[in-house]
């Protein structure tokens, strides 16, 4: 009998070793490399006239105190919320403190509908200077859509904040307080992250017992593969100096759902100070998000960023210049 029991044994490690090489193997040779380039079309803002203009570099030095990047797929309806209280909020703060400037880039990720129309009322409202809208000529991913967004910004420091308005717009001066905090000398590299960990008991009250186990299984995946100390990852409210998104945002490869974990993973690599910052959050209807399938996505994707960097397919990159 035992020696039946060992041979079983033998069976079952030589198949996980055999299933972790396979794994492996897939992570490595599915790696796709980081891509900034960008179509001609997108190196262009309209201006409130109808004309173009050039976007800036992230390379260049900041000539603002604030660049928000609101990446934005198919969002003609949910948007014009969000954009009416995020200008109110920052129109306002600038009556109150002259010094403020401010930038807000759009970033119509390839949409279908009149996303890019509704952003532009904005530019004509406001003027260019403070609205511009980057229309990418096919869909990339959330996370493809805020770094373009990132890398034509103007920003010292730089904010990503959903289409939809799920975050209150006047709790980026929480996560400002957050990023001073925290100490970001001597290469003034800093982030702070908006935390919904907070909400989390009475999002579990009001989910199925499949929602909330898919929940806890992706924090665990998190955990374990790729972002330990900070409890929500996913929150679409994010600051960073503009130091810190050049070093991460240039090494980025996940552009879906899962690209903030990869930046959080590469800042850590990188010993970059994050803080996390209770904000009101409210869920708000339209998500594009398919419940099952975008999860096991985003674990499998966990999974792949671990992998592709420990086995070399993907690398730490220095910042470079886009094309």
């Amino acid at each position: 009998i035992m020696d039946c029991l060992w041979e079983i044994i033998h069976c079952l490690v030589g198949l996980a070793v055999a299933a972790l090489i396979v794994v492996l193997l897939v992570a490595h040779l599915t790696a796709g490399m980081v891509d900034l380039k960008r179509h001609e079309k997108e190196t262009l803002f309209p201006t409130a006239t109808g004309e173009k203009e050039p976007f800036p570099s992230l390379h260049d030095p900041s000539s603002l105190e604030l660049s928000v990047i609101v990446p934005a797929y198919n969002e003609e309806l949910r948007m014009p919320v969000m954009m009416e209280e995020a200008m109110g909020y920052l129109e306002n703060r600038q009556k109150q403190q002259p010094l403020f400037t401010y930038e807000v880039i759009v970033v119509d990720d390839g949409s279908s509908d009149q996303t890019t129309e509704v952003a532009l009322r904005y530019t004509r409202k406001y003027g260019a200077d403070k609205v511009r809208v980057l229309t990418l000529v096919k869909n990339r991913g959330k996370g493809g859509a805020v770094r373009m967004g990132t890398l034509s910004s103007r920003g010292k420091l730089i904010l990503m904040a959903d289409a939809d308005g799920a975050t209150k717009f006047a709790d980026v001066e929480k996560v400002e307080a957050g990023l001073h905090d925290v100490n970001i000398k001597p290469e003034n590299m800093a982030i702070s992250c908006g935390s919904r960990a907070h909400l989390e008991e009475e999002a579990v009250a009001s989910r199925s017992m499949f929602r909330t186990f898919l929940m806890y299984g992706f924090h665990f995946l998190v955990w374990f593969f790729c972002v330990r100390g900070i409890k929500d990852t996913q929150c679409g409210f994010k600051l960073f100096t503009r130091e810190a998104a050049l070093k991460t945002f240039s090494s980025l490869h996940v552009e879906r759902w899962a690209f903030d974990v990869e930046l959080l993973y590469i800042a850590q690599c990188f010993k970059i100070p994050i803080a996390e910052v209770a904000v009101n959050w409210t869920e708000i209807e339209g998500s594009k998000l398919v419940p099952v399938w975008s999860w096991l996505q985003m674990g499998r994707d966990l999974v792949f960023i671990r992998l592709r960097y420990i086995t070399g397919a993907w690398r730490l990159e220095s910042p470079r210049k886009t094309d």
